[in-house]
């Protein structure tokens, strides 16, 4: 019987703390200044949110740590993929999206999956600072958080990045492609 308990074993812990560290070094630059020893405790402090960033890497999100909100004291965390995160892609944007398709429904919906691993849609300016990081989504794209008015009248957009530029784009929320995932963020 599977436990619905969102919790690692101690194996699954320092597995996926190994592979966070060795990415949190390679990339430096995406976290200046934080030292890996407090993230690390952070995250052995929360079960819930080291659960959260472990569906984040097998689902092929590649999290990293982007920065550090001093206010409330936690490191943020983004699925730093190269591509939309492989896992998550072919999904429509929401639930009342993927009801309202009559055939040729995808597995899921990019809302309800974040939802469900615990992490959030990266907003447009989140999608914008993450692009400063490095050159993301060149050959595919990925959902981001819109606005009430546009989801209201059937819309979602989505960004990617080509030509040097990030865009952001529109299209009917119950459209999906191969192509097209979504991007994550984490508090912890």
């Amino acid at each position: 019987m599977k436990s619905n308990k969102k919790e690692l074993t101690l194996e699954q812990s320092e597995v996926l703390l190994s592979v966070l560290k060795v990415r949190f070094e390679k990339h430096i630059n995406r976290h200046k200044e934080l030292e890996w020893s407090k993230v690390q405790a952070k995250l052995l402090a929360n079960t819930e949110k080291l659960w959260a960033v472990n569906e984040m890497e097998i689902t092929d999100g590649e999290p990293d740590v982007i920065g550090h909100d001093k206010k409330t004291d936690e490191y943020i965390f983004y699925d730093c993929s190269a591509e939309s995160p492989k896992g998550r892609r072919s999904v429509c944007y929401d639930r009342k999206a993927l009801e309202s398709r009559k055939e040729f429904k995808p597995a899921n919906n990019a809302i309800d999956m974040a939802a469900s691993i615990g992490i959030e849609l990266l907003t447009e300016e989140q999608y914008r600072d993450l692009q400063k990081l490095g050159n993301f989504d060149t050959k595919t794209s990925s959902w981001i958080m819109t606005p009430t008015m546009i989801r209201n009248l059937g819309g979602a957009i989505f960004a990617d990045y080509r030509y040097g530029t990030v865009f952001v784009y529109h299209n009917g929320a119950e459209s999906y492609y191969a192509g097209r995932g979504f991007r994550g963020s984490l508090r912890v």
